[in-house]
């Protein structure tokens, strides 16, 4: 029986041994397919998260449960090495938030601060980031950062003290010298400021601009007058002074009233719509270069229920005559003083691109002519107020300690109409405004370099484009605000020049009454004092061309 057992037991070890490596082999290629499976789901060599930020080995997530390839996170996207989701968790990409929704990288979160993307809110239930002509409260989120970008320029020193700087073609931006400060804009037209021996000295052209000077205090306010030199003549206003926020604003002060009554027969529906053309006997438009020249930006009213359209139509004209002849004053102080270089900035050189509508539209010339209509009511509130009564109809009382806000940042009054050439930043690029477009202010708040966040509500083919958001200065638009004050006067003077004649119905007694603060006479030294600050100017900017030429980049 021994030797059956022995060979029993030789022949049964010959089995196991055969059977072994089979079975060993099955289980293998049993564990091939998932780990085939794990091979496929690993993230592509393109798409793997960057050395710096991939997750320590022990926090790493077992291969069998990490997340299929469509599904994974875009390297843009993910969240910081400290903070990623397991990937089991991690959102699908279905649900992730659009490229063209994400916030922008200057408003991102701080790292520390970012919401996990497990709590992230679903896409149909996320904000909608509204054009920049919506005026709605869903703006709020993005008004604050608006047109922040700084303006695409460098900085150079200058010999003997200052700065000034430069276009990336090499245009003059600005120079600041000794108290000085000069701006140019994208077609070349200049603006000179300087305050000295009391005195505020701003040139807008060749020989033109205006000389400021303290005039009376009333009722603890200051008054200023400003004595305008244009084209060989003077004129003279009233400005009353503004302190807020630690800097000194300027605003419009009529220098007469009409009565309460011809106010209210321009603020109130008349009787029947008049037909008022822009032929002869009518606006006399019809031959201008300027009408032709902007005929597909501008129409006016077919008719005018009330005075306050035809106010608004008025404005709008004057705005863009004065446009007209900005481009050929412009092209002359180039060619007159400095040189700005063979390629304009403003045409393809970087500026935005207008692709928006070229066009006033309804809802735009609606929206001036709701302004026309409170500065009509606040005149007339002004003039029944009697003597001691300011612009905006209240009682003169002293000023607050902290400053008073200026109208142009009166919360109830947003729109404003361009009165001058200015160049402005938005996404980055420099893009000009010009006579006769329209803004909206979107901010009450300035920021630290005094500037406030506006939409181009409307604006001609070479300006910045409508709905872009820019940012701009307060002083901008307050000058904008008193152009508007003023051209208003000037266009009541035309109406009661012409009521009753032309169709238009009679009007109320349209007799003047002297203002408390009394026009001054012209300060006859400001037609010398706009040429010498020209001639400094000019100096200035020729010193800038000789140093920018020698050594072009030496920067301060």
């Amino acid at each position: 029986m021994k030797p059956f057992a022995v060979i029993g037991t030789a022949v049964l070890f010959c089995l196991v041994g055969v059977a072994a490596p089979a079975y060993a082999q099955q289980g293998h290629e049993q564990a091939k397919p998932e780990q085939k499976q794990e091979h496929t789901q690993q993230q592509p060599r393109t798409q793997q998260q960057p050395h710096a930020q991939q997750q320590s080995r022990g926090q790493q997530q077992p291969r069998g449960q990490q997340q299929p390839r469509g599904q994974q996170q875009p390297r843009g996207q993910q969240q910081p090495r400290g903070q990623q989701q397991p990937r089991g968790q991690q959102q699908p990409r279905g649900q992730q938030q659009p490229r063209g929704q994400q916030q922008p990288r200057g408003q991102q979160q701080p790292r520390g601060q970012q919401q996990s993307r497990g709590q992230q809110q679903p896409r149909g239930q996320q904000q909608s980031q509204s054009p920049g002509g919506n005026r709605g409260e869903n703006m709020a989120g993005n008004r604050e950062n608006a047109g922040r970008h700084p303006t695409p320029a460098r900085t150079v020193s200058l010999k003997g003290g200052g700065s000034a700087s430069l276009r990336p073609n090499g245009q003059i931006l600005s120079i600041n010298r000794n108290g000085m400060q000069i701006q140019r804009n994208l077609h070349g037209g200049r603006t000179v400021v300087s305050e000295r021996s009391g005195a505020r000295i701003v040139t807008t052209g060749r020989g033109n601009g205006y000389v400021q000077r303290a005039y009376v205090t009333r009722g603890g306010r200051s008054y200023y007058s400003r004595t305008f030199y244009e084209h060989g003549a003077y004129r003279v206003g009233i400005y009353r002074g503004y302190n807020y926020g630690g800097y000194h604003y300027y605003g419009y002060y009529p220098g007469y009233w009409y009565g309460p009554g011809f106010y209210g027969w321009a603020y109130n529906p008349w009787a029947a719509p008049v037909y008022w053309g822009v032929g002869i006997g009518s606006w006399g438009w019809g031959g201008s270069p300027w009408y032709g020249f902007y005929g597909g930006y501008f129409a006016p009213y077919p008719m005018y229920s009330s005075a306050a359209f035809w106010l608004t139509d008025y404005l709008i004209a004057a705005n863009l005559q004065t446009a007209y002849a900005d481009r050929a004053e412009a092209n002359a102080n180039a060619a007159a003083s400095y040189d700005q270089g063979a390629s304009n900035y403003g045409n393809g050189g970087g500026q935005a691109a207008n692709s928006g509508p070229v066009m006033l539209t309804p809802e735009v010339k609606q929206a001036i002519a709701e302004e026309v209509k409170a500065q009509l009511a606040a005149d007339q509130q002004q003039s029944s107020g009697g003597q001691g009564a300011s612009p905006d109809g209240q009682a003169l009382v002293p000023a607050p300690a902290n400053g008073e806000v200026p109208p142009a940042l009166d919360p109830a009054r947003r729109t404003f109409v361009v009165d001058h050439n200015i160049a402005v930043v938005s996404d980055g690029q420099e893009c000009e405004l010009t006579g006769g477009d329209v803004i909206t202010r979107l901010t009450d708040t300035p920021d630290a370099d005094q500037n406030v966040a506006a939409s181009v509500s409307a604006s001609k083919k070479t300006d910045c484009s409508a709905g872009k958001q820019v940012s701009i200065s307060v002083e901008y638009l307050q000058e904008m605000h008193n152009h508007f004050e003023e051209q208003l006067n000037n266009g009541m003077k035309a109406l009661a020049e012409k009521q009753g004649t032309g169709g238009l119905p009679k009007a109320p007694d349209t007799g003047t009454t002297a203002s408390d603060v009394p026009l001054p006479p012209p300060d006859t030294n400001a037609a010398k004092d706009l040429t010498d600050q020209q001639a400094t100017a000019d100096q200035a900017e020729q010193q800038v061309k000789a140093e920018t030429t020698v050594d072009p980049d030496r920067r301060q």
